[in-house]
């Protein structure tokens, strides 16, 4: 009998472990290695590599393009990866032969530094292999443990996102240097190495993981009820309800058409982050350009402008606890209720506020002055607490707002809108290139312009929230079929 079989209550964590964490550490450090230095590198190399004043304007606009396309590509794959594992192929599988691809991607793209056609087919694979077992990792995660040692799991979970940040910082502060000192060549090298050592250690423990089998297609999804959902809109109603005409007809369960419903409530909310991607993505590409032209000067020491962003994962991590056991209980005991839906719209203004520092600087920038690095740091800050308030609290009211069976989709739908807004800020920056209808936002006017869109949405998000229908399912049985 395994470890994982028996039921007493176990001390230790999984044998599995150590190989799952070694896989992630090593494969975020290749992940974000990559995003460090890829706005600066493609324009440096491919878009405007005699560095001409009057090219970098379009030369800034193409590579942020590419950029928010690769995050595109690699937020919308979460949803195609875990369908692939759930239905057909099991997590274990899609995992290492995904795995397997994202390493052959990181070799194309250090092989491709002076190649754009060969390079960008490297930055497709990795997105699509990143973004494809994303969804798969952290529920192979909860896999590994049953009644016997799930009183581990919220320290196991600590310990995996300890490690995502880890290496995200790591990479952040090293990489730039390597690319800065060495070249390309190596700093585009060591992330692919790493990506091979990830899929090695995942291999390597091939025999201790817990494998749960694929479930094969499930009738009633909430893509396939969606459907029949749409097609009943448009025939004629006979005074029965809705949705209780869909279930008599279809004969899904009164528990899948529940859980259907809470997923249209969440997306309600969920229609709102996209535009909060949007803008929060252009930390790791439009603010590492801008920050090519500020005083890098940090206590005596020069910061590569690629080094900037790693204040966004060192600022989360130091945040979170001040802001869950500091501000908001606060908060509560002057008088100010906290609830998600006014952290959600709290995170959408103050991500506005921290943009009108970016603006501002930019602005600085424009008239031909070099701001000092510390008013990035402190947008950093603040976009850092803004994350906080709408990301970390869209997830958890996500996961109380939704029953068991959608919590997996409503992760999906989740990472999708970060896909959404991306695209919208990928087609600003064409429109921009190619001297479409946004090529008037260049510069602070550009910031000022995604302002102006946040703020409406805010106001929008007032509007909707006070009419939002709750119901949670924290403590409530669920509807039986």
């Amino acid at each position: 009998m395994s470890e994982l079989q028996s039921g007493v209550q176990k001390t230790g964590m999984p044998r599995s472990v150590p190989y799952i964490i070694g896989n992630e550490a090593a494969e975020r450090f290749s992940f974000y290695g990559i995003r460090s230095i890829m706005s600066t590198f493609l324009v440096a190399q491919f878009f405007n590599p005699t560095m001409n004043p009057m090219l970098q304007g379009v030369a800034e606009a193409r590579s942020n393009e590419m950029v928010h396309l690769f995050v595109t590509l690699a937020y919308f794959m979460p949803l195609v990866g875990g369908i692939m594992a759930d239905w057909f192929f099991g997590k274990y599988k899609v995992i290492l032969y995904v795995s397997v691809i994202y390493a052959i991607g990181n070799l194309l793209l250090a092989l491709s530094t002076h190649n754009l056609t060969f390079f960008t087919i490297g930055l497709v694979v990795i997105a699509a292999a990143a973004g494809g077992i994303k969804s798969c990792v952290s529920a192979n995660v909860g896999d590994q443990f049953d009644k016997s040692n799930e009183h581990l799991l919220s320290k196991m979970y600590g310990w995996f996102y300890f490690t995502i940040n880890t290496g995200s910082i790591v990479s952040t502060l090293v990489i730039p240097i390597i690319y800065n000192k060495y070249g390309p060549e190596l700093a585009f090298g060591i992330p692919g190495v790493l990506m091979c050592l990830a899929t090695l250690i995942f291999w390597m423990g091939r025999k201790k993981y817990v494998r749960v089998k694929p479930s094969g297609i499930k009738k009633e999804n909430f893509m396939v009820i969606s459907f029949y959902a749409i097609i009943q809109l448009f025939r004629k109603k006979n005074g029965q309800d809705f949705w209780e005409r869909l279930r008599a007809e279809r004969g899904f369960s009164a528990k899948s058409i529940d859980g259907v419903q809470a997923v249209y409530r969440i997306l309600m909310i969920f229609a709102f982050t996209p535009i909060f991607w949007a803008l929060w993505d252009q930390n790791l590409a439009e603010w590492v350009l801008q920050a090519k032209k500020l005083d890098l000067n940090l206590f005596g020491y020069t910061l590569f402008p690629e080094q900037i962003q790693t204040f966004n994962p060192i600022f989360l991590v130091s945040m979170i606890p001040v802001m869950t056991y500091g501000v908001f209980p606060l908060l509560e005991k002057i008088g100010l209720k906290v609830t998600p839906l006014r952290k959600i719209g709290a995170g959408l203004l103050l991500t506005a506020l921290t943009f009108v520092i970016i603006a501002l600087v930019q602005e600085s920038i424009d008239h031909g002055g070099t701001p000092s690095v510390w008013w990035q740091i402190l947008a950093y800050l603040l976009l850092a607490i803004a994350e906080i308030l709408v990301s970390v609290t869209c997830l958890e009211y996500a996961y109380t707002h939704s029953p068991k069976s959608m919590k997996s989709t409503m992760s999906a739908l989740y990472l999708l809108g970060i896909s959404v807004g991306n695209l919208f800020t990928s087609l600003v920056n064409n429109s921009i290139a190619n001297n479409g209808f946004f090529a008037q936002f260049t510069g602070a006017r550009y910031y000022w312009l995604f302002i102006g869109i946040i703020t409406a949405f805010f106001v929008l998000y007032l509007f909707v929230a006070k009419r939002l229908p709750e119901k949670s399912y924290v403590g409530v049985a669920e509807i039986e079929d």
